[in-house]
């Protein structure tokens, strides 16, 4: 019987050890609610400010990558178009088909012929007149 008292006498303070332990816990997380609502609208804010720095910095970081890659692609779609470019002009060249270059160039050739020919037609239509002009003034002399 004094074992069973001794022991009835452990349980008891075991359960007492337990319900303070336990009355511990629910005060300590009543204080950490009553701390959370408290300070949950200043924490807020400040989670709020750092999400906004952490999004301004991920959008600047995706904003230049975007860049980059862009720069990357409009220099490689430059190459390829050139490439395409000048295997056009080959294969037309080939067959015989003039290039802008040689157009340019004709027609360069074309308005230095058409001055000349100009040129021309001013002298032989000035050499008529002239000899026109000549022939009326030897008869007036030989009156």
């Amino acid at each position: 019987m004094a074992k069973s008292l001794k022991k009835a006498t452990e349980e008891k303070q075991y359960a007492h050890v337990i319900l303070e332990s336990a009355n511990q816990i629910w005060l300590a997380g009543l204080g950490a609610f009553a701390k959370a609502q408290g300070e949950g609208v200043k924490a807020f804010d400040t989670l709020v400010e750092t999400g906004k720095q952490v999004e301004e910095k991920s959008r600047k970081s995706a904003e230049e990558k975007v860049v980059a890659v862009t720069s990357k692609a409009t220099e490689t779609w430059d190459k390829l178009e050139q490439v395409f470019q000048d295997r056009v002009a080959r294969a037309l060249n080939a067959l015989g088909v003039p290039s802008n270059k040689d157009l340019a160039d004709l027609n360069k050739r074309i308005d230095e012929l058409n001055k000349s020919v100009n040129e021309l037609l001013k002298k032989q239509t000035a050499k008529p007149a002239a000899a026109a002009a000549k022939a009326e003034e030897k008869p007036a002399a030989k009156a």
